[in-house]
């Protein structure tokens, strides 16, 4: 019986011994184009009253960088929200199986998200899609960011309305 079990054994860490001796993957230009975003930003903008609160004047301070391995950037936000302190963490990906950028965030805020924003790059324009639940309603929601230079860009979201109609929820502008 030992002699089994020892057999088993070996023929198990042989077939794993291939997998151990496989390179780590390595980030593709996919993940190489998130470089973009690494640095620290300076946000300016405007929210719209609606779901996401009082609309007012926001303010924050994005410092983003590369999480070990280069296939993620990790961003930390501080600023002023309309409703008071703001503090987020982001982290900004690419599914390679799936071929889209992915997008994963918590803040200090109620809102919370239950869904991965999921998006595209064409040129100088990102734009990320997603579905989710807000007061029991399915809600579309849009970001489209635009690269104005390698040390600018415009953020502008929107939410989509039973009429179909994307209506602004937030606008900014970032520079480092």
């Amino acid at each position: 019986r030992a002699l089994k079990l020892l057999a088993a054994f070996t023929v198990v860490s042989a077939a794993g011994a291939p997998f151990a001796a496989a390179q780590a993957p390595k980030p593709g230009p996919e993940h190489a184009r998130l470089g973009y975003f690494v640095g620290k930003w300076t946000s300016e903008g405007e929210i719209k009253p609606g779901p996401m609160g009082p609309g007012g004047k926001m303010k924050s301070t994005d410092t983003c960088e590369w999480f070990e391995g280069g296939f993620s950037v990790i961003c930390r936000s501080e600023g002023k929200m309309p409703t008071g302190p703001a503090k987020s963490i982001g982290i900004l990906g690419y599914n390679t199986e799936e071929k889209v950028y992915t997008y994963y965030g918590v803040d200090n805020s109620s809102m919370t998200m239950s869904t991965v924003p999921k998006g595209h790059v064409q040129g100088k324009t990102w734009t990320y899609t997603d579905e989710s639940t807000m007061g029991g309603q399915k809600v579309k929601s849009r970001v489209t960011i635009k690269e104005l230079s390698p040390t600018a860009y415009t953020f502008k979201m929107e939410m989509q309305g039973p009429d179909g109609k994307w209506m602004p929820m937030m606008e900014s502008k970032q520079t480092k």
